[in-house]
């Protein structure tokens, strides 16, 4: 299969030179070959879930423009000899095509990471533009503010699998950790990554941070992103690293980030986020007609987002960290 997508990109881009293929990383929503074609080296991003929209596509390359002017680095994605930036190659599978960029984990305890993950996000929000809607119209993606209702968890904790159970107390958890979740104010919206975790911002050779992985771009509340964040990057195994954290929010505030977190409704965007992509993988993983590749990897993100829901004593914990550091 992968033989025949490089096919396919040789074409499109009018490639002579051999190409060697090797995988990359892969995510929910797709998987990355390296394609080094002659001196040159690219990252071919095979999507699984629905393609991006033109429009989608086209916010993307605009906000790069903007991040990169404002000192974000970020891989560049290249247009084929027509022009255009998603393939769809022969069976329906959808391509893009970035610069490869050799780049390695971030340390979360580096004694600098905090600063710099606080100074990247400031950077990003200040050069965002207003955005109340999705790029490809249409109202703010639900995802970040709905959470799962009981019903949506049945099917699931009722399946049978080892992990039933541990999701069933999610589940039953879930109207006391999400009581304040809700739609953020539309005149807070701008135009947002929406998915900055530690396998979409990496560390290139001079040890600069680069984010990757731009496929869920669109409206979202700074300070909430913000929120979501420091979660993501200081908080693993039911423990949160509070100094970190305020290490961060302190370097986002004073490199003039315009988010803030001030009350437990900034959580929204973190609580509903995670709870519905858990939801998403136990439904991938029971899928006896999904990909036996998607589903284990499936079990694996199960495995981990078990490991990283917040509490509602960490939610409390960091409200008042952050508005001690505002």
């Amino acid at each position: 299969m992968v033989d025949d997508l490089v096919a396919h990109v040789r074409e499109a881009f009018g490639w002579d030179a051999d190409v060697v293929v090797s995988a990359g990383p892969r995510g929910a929503l797709g998987q990355i070959w390296r394609l080094d074609v002659g001196p040159a080296s690219y990252a071919l991003k095979e999507i699984f879930a629905d393609p991006p929209s033109e429009a989608l596509i086209e916010a993307e390359l605009a906000f790069a423009r903007r991040a990169a002017e404002s000192g974000v680095r970020l891989p560049a994605s290249h247009p084929d000899r027509e022009g255009r930036h998603l393939l769809t190659a022969p069976g329906g599978t959808r391509l893009r095509l970035y610069d490869w960029l050799d780049l390695t984990p971030v340390d979360p305890a580096a004694p600098d990471t905090p600063q710099e993950l606080g100074a990247l996000l400031a950077r990003l929000h200040r050069c965002a533009p207003a955005a109340s809607a999705e790029p490809a119209g249409g109202p703010p993606d639900r995802w970040y503010d709905r959470f799962p209702a009981a019903h949506e968890w049945a099917e699931v904790t009722g399946s049978g699998a080892a992990w039933a159970a541990q999701v069933a107390a999610i589940a039953a958890a879930v109207p006391e950790l999400c009581a304040a979740v809700a739609p953020a104010d539309p005149a807070d919206l701008i135009l947002c990554h929406r998915d900055l975790h530690p396998e979409n911002v990496l560390a290139d050779p001079a040890g600069a941070l680069v984010v990757v992985d731009w496929g869920d771009l669109g409206p979202a509340a700074p300070g909430r992103e913000l929120a979501r964040a420091l979660f993501d990057w200081f908080c693993e195994h039911h423990v949160a690293d509070l100094g970190a954290m305020g290490r961060m929010y302190d370097a986002y505030v004073r490199e003039g980030g315009p988010g803030r977190v001030l009350g437990p409704a900034d959580f929204s965007m973190l609580l509903a986020s995670r709870l519905n992509f858990l939801l998403v993988q136990t439904r991938i993983a029971i899928d006896q007609e999904a990909e036996p590749r998607h589903r284990a990897w499936a079990e694996r993100e199960i495995d981990e987002a078990l490991h990283i829901l917040p509490t509602t004593r960490q939610l409390a914990d960091v409200l008042e960290l952050t508005r001690a550091h505002r």
